[in-house]
């Protein structure tokens, strides 16, 4: 098993592995690997903030849920995990995925994820409306 190679493809890595449905991190990694919790999968909330128009000012938009969980393998090697909603075996799965630095299940997350974004873009695209203005003779 190889670590992910940077700080940017790990991050990415622990984005896609929380984005991802739990029920498929539990296809990929249907055995759990020994492991030592350093942090048990814990439930809490974290501020969500927001901008206005996406660069104005920062404000607290609210609260979500969070699960959040770090495990260190027989190995050394340290995975932390942190999910939106209440799943403590989602945020288990991710940090273990994350310790072992799986880029077999990295990038079959990444493909499923494309594939999902680019469904809904088609839907969505559907849904466009093209405007048009026609001049009217008075206006000339």
């Amino acid at each position: 098993m190889t670590a992910i190679p940077s700080q940017m493809d790990r991050r990415d890595a622990l984005g896609l592995l929380a984005r991802a449905p739990a029920a498929r991190l539990a296809e990929l990694l249907p055995e759990l690997p020994a492991h030592d919790l350093l942090r048990a999968p814990e439930i809490g909330t974290v501020m969500v903030r927001g901008r206005a128009g996406g660069t104005g000012a920062a404000f607290n938009l609210g609260e979500i849920t969070v699960t959040r969980a770090s495990i260190r393998l027989p190995s050394g090697h340290v995975g932390h995990g942190y999910v939106q909603g209440r799943d403590k075996s989602h945020a288990l799965r991710a940090a273990l995925i994350d310790a072992m630095g799986r880029p077999d299940i990295i990038e079959t997350l990444r493909a499923e994820e494309t594939a999902r974004r680019a469904a809904i873009a088609v839907e969505a695209a559907a849904t466009r409306v093209e405007f048009f203005t026609l001049a009217r003779g008075e206006d000339e």
